[in-house]
Order: structure tokens, then C-alpha cells, then sequence
């Protein structure tokens, strides 16, 4: 019982290690009009917004794991349909689980994809 203690006590820093973030300056998403099947992939930078449809998707943050970042990505967003008073999305989308945290609405889906670290440069 000693020993695993002492031997998760030395792994504590590792896992903790692993952890850490990276953040994009960027994401790249995917919107879906289900309705008439148009997708298309919208670039975003960190405080800007895009208007698809009746959508406007803004991206707040996107950040991946540091030691991987091409790897799960995870992005904070706010998106509102300009029908309704409240946003019909504003919380973290992950790019590996995209149904974990999903826009729940009845024509439009937006996931992520990736983060990106510079301008036009997707991880």
C-alpha cells in the first residue's frame, strides 16, 4: 500500500505535466445547413464572429494539449440564431466529441475541427 502511494505521489507531476494547454490564436469550424445539405468550413480568430445563415458563431477561445497540438482541441463559443433573444449556444465544443457538447438546434449544426496557432495555419 506504501509503495503505490509513493509511486503515484512521483507520477503526480507527469500527469499534471500533461495537463497543461496550449492556446490557439484560432479555430477552424464546420457548419451544416441540414435543411438544405450546404456546408461550408468557416475560419475564426479568437474574438471574431462569422455569420452562417441565420447564425452568428463567435469564437472566444480555442486551446489544444501543449505537447500535441494537432491532437483534441476544445474551443469556447457563443452562437446565436438572430430569431432569438438568447444564445442557442455558449459553452466548449470538442473537436474529438463533438455530441459531448453539442449546438442542439433544429436546422443548423456547427462542430470543431482543429485549433489554429497563426493566421491561416491549422493544427
Amino acid at each position: 500500500m506504501r509503495l503505490l502511494a509513493v509511486l503515484l505521489l512521483l507520477a503526480a507531476p507527469a500527469w499534471a505535466q500533461d495537463q497543461r494547454t496550449g492556446e490557439g490564436t484560432g479555430a477552424l469550424l464546420r457548419w451544416l445547413d441540414k435543411m438544405s445539405g450546404e456546408t461550408a468550413d468557416v475560419e475564426l480568430q479568437r474574438g471574431q464572429s462569422a455569420v452562417s445563415g441565420h447564425l452568428t458563431i463567435e469564437l472566444d477561445e480555442c486551446r489544444f494539449p501543449a505537447g500535441d497540438p494537432a491532437s483534441d482541441a476544445f474551443a469556447h463559443l457563443t452562437i446565436r440564431d438572430s430569431r432569438a433573444a438568447e444564445p442557442v449556444f455558449d459553452g466548449w465544443m470538442i473537436a474529438s466529441s463533438p455530441a459531448l457538447s453539442a449546438l442542439d438546434h433544429p436546422r443548423y449544426d456547427v462542430w470543431l475541427l482543429r485549433c489554429t496557432t497563426e493566421a491561416g495555419s491549422a493544427q
